[in-house]
């Protein structure tokens, strides 16, 4: 008789068959050219980015016409429209996750990128890049208009100061919408919910809030990054204000935990 041996199984593994850190880091690149893509070619980021100018032009001008105040420069003029493009920026960077949810493309994403925080990091980036195009259009278009209704620029090296706190600001915005995004997953509900916290909540319960708690209201915070001397005045009004790197840093608290939260949901959701 001959004696039958056991089969033992054999595993082949190639180099290809198992992901690594390296090979996530490596798409990267991929990931920021696939974002930039999206967010370049499609036609209501062009409209957005168009009504930036348009808002920044369109204010700073009308407010330079009509101002009585002969102190009131450009230099503080142009950054008057940006709370309204950092509303802009925010819808934008909701839909930049929440529009993929709802077309189908995100389970399409993650399979073509498993690692989910190549995504994340990609889109947190381009979210930023959006904030810092839409600050410096309407910034531009802001500067631009109020010289053409009538205000003398002044002086420059407070406007530059004023310009990079108003970029940081529209930069968190972007990120803070992002975020809302990744954990509500609806355009509507994430805009008209922030929307709502912003021009309602936080302005009606305000006044009867201690001051204690005032400081770390999201939207009064990043409004606070922008300083335009002593006409502009910020809705929630606030006794002894903190210095601007904290208010920074209250801001940016908030964006970077809703992006924390709607990383941690997409690694724990379906990719539908």
């Amino acid at each position: 008789m001959t004696a039958i041996s056991p089969t033992i199984p054999t595993t082949i593994t190639t180099r290809t068959s198992v992901r690594t850190r390296r090979n996530d880091l490596q798409a990267v690149p991929f990931a920021l050219r696939s974002e930039w893509i999206k967010v370049s070619t499609l036609r209501a980021n062009k409209v957005m980015l168009g009504l930036t100018g348009g808002i920044g032009a369109t204010i700073a001008l009308a407010l330079a016409a009509t101002s009585t105040d002969a102190t009131l420069k450009a230099g503080e003029l142009f950054i008057y429209p940006l709370p309204l493009v950092a509303t802009l920026a925010i819808v934008t960077g909701i839909l930049m996750f929440t529009g993929e949810v709802q077309h189908g493309t995100l389970a399409v994403t993650l399979a073509a990128r498993p690692a989910r925080w190549v995504t994340v990091a990609a889109k947190t980036t381009m979210a930023t890049i959006v904030g810092i195009a839409y600050g410096v259009t309407a910034m531009t278009a802001g500067l631009a208009g109020a010289v053409a209704g009538g205000a003398e620029v002044g002086a420059v090296s407070p406007m530059v100061t004023r310009a990079l706190w108003a970029l940081l600001y529209i930069a968190i915005a972007a990120n803070l919408g992002l975020g809302v995004g990744m954990i509500v997953r609806h355009s509507a509900g994430a805009i008209s919910g922030l929307l709502m916290w912003a021009f309602v909540i936080e302005t009606l319960f305000a006044p009867a809030l201690p001051e204690g708690v005032l400081h770390f209201l999201p939207f009064s915070a990043g409004y606070r990054l922008l300083d335009a001397g002593a006409n502009f005045k910020a809705p929630v009004v606030i006794a002894h204000e903190l210095a601007r790197p904290a208010y920074a840093a209250i801001f940016a608290g908030y964006a970077l935990i809703m992006l924390a939260v709607g990383t941690a949901l997409l690694y724990r959701r379906d990719s539908n």
